[in-house]
């Protein structure tokens, strides 16, 4: 007896976990602009994921983040995150 090999998850595939953005203060006071650069199709997930880019606020570098694509998503559409 032991572990059986046939009831593992497929991990192999996966992009990443997806979040939204933390709350920092630029989202508390204001809100910041985003890029959709792709969006793929992960198994195991019944919806679409999209990489979305972001200018990091303190740095000069970009930030990509892991969200699920919602309807009508497509690349190179803006998407603001915010509360104004």
């Amino acid at each position: 007896k032991g572990k059986s090999l046939i009831f593992t998850a497929k991990t192999r595939l996966r992009k990443g976990a997806v979040k939204l953005r933390a709350a920092d203060y630029l989202e508390r006071h204001g809100y910041i602009k985003g890029l959709i650069k792709k969006v793929e199709h992960e198994p195991a997930r019944g919806a679409p994921v999209c990489e979305v880019v972001f200018h990091d606020p303190y740095r000069y570098k970009l930030k990509k983040e892991l969200w699920v694509a919602v309807e009508g998503a497509h690349t190179g559409q803006f998407v603001y995150c915010g509360s104004k």
